[in-house]
């Protein structure tokens, strides 16, 4: 059960993220702090102000967890709800947050209150040749008449026409692909504080918040 301590508890530890997340990457790193995250990937748009209060909120967990010695799967499904919800009006700031209450996978599920976190992880572009499209072997039978034929034989497939193929025979150029970042960041601008059940909130002042769907956001649970 949540109380007060473990709410300030939860702000420094957020507040004091950077310097945690340095630590981690020395060799005499010190131990993490005592509290489980879930890196989940959101099934739903929220907005500040938008969203109403007691707005059902799901995610899918991106990494495998243990707690409590047990195995929580990826994908496993989280399911919360919005327990605040302010639009920025004037010189007050907008607040957000999301408490998740429940996680099920496969047969199994497990009840617990985890709050969302001013952490995700970006969208960041790849850029290299292994991203360049290669056609299946054989040619594939449903090519659309666009682009050059998914020869099976050539070296390099190229999408569209008009490429000069002289210039650079047999290299391969490089293609971009937007990917997920491998570590989390910080929400610019948003500060925490603490909910009346003894969680967290997310405060902005420059703004409404919005959490966009099918992007990876940190939720935190005291063990």
């Amino acid at each position: 059960m949540f109380t007060r301590s473990i709410a300030i508890r939860y702000l420094l530890i957020l507040l004091l993220w950077p310097a945690w997340s340095v630590c981690q990457k020395t060799p005499a790193a010190p131990a993490p702090p005592a509290v489980l995250e879930f890196p989940v990937l959101l099934q739903d748009e929220v907005e500040s102000g938008k969203t109403p209060v007691g707005t059902k909120v799901h995610a899918k967990l991106t990494f495998a967890t243990l707690v409590n010695h047990e195995v929580i799967p990826k994908d496993a499904v989280f399911s919360g709800v919005v327990i605040e919800s302010v639009a920025k009006t004037g010189k007050s700031p907008s607040r957000l947050a999301i408490r998740m209450d429940t996680v099920q996978w496969k047969d199994s599920s497990a009840s617990f209150k985890s709050y969302l976190t001013p952490l995700y992880y970006p969208k960041v572009v790849e850029k290299g040749p292994d991203l360049q499209y290669k056609p299946p072997e054989p040619p594939s039978r449903t090519w659309n008449g666009q682009g050059q034929y998914p020869n099976a034989g050539s070296r390099v497939y190229q999408p569209f026409p008009g490429t000069d193929s002289d210039k650079n025979a047999g290299a391969v150029p490089d293609t971009t692909s937007s990917v997920t970042s491998d570590n989390p960041v910080r929400m610019k601008n948003v500060a925490v504080a603490p909910t009346a059940d003894g969680g967290i909130a997310l405060v902005f002042e420059r703004g409404n918040l919005k959490l966009d769907k099918l992007t990876t956001y940190v939720f935190a649970s005291a063990p």
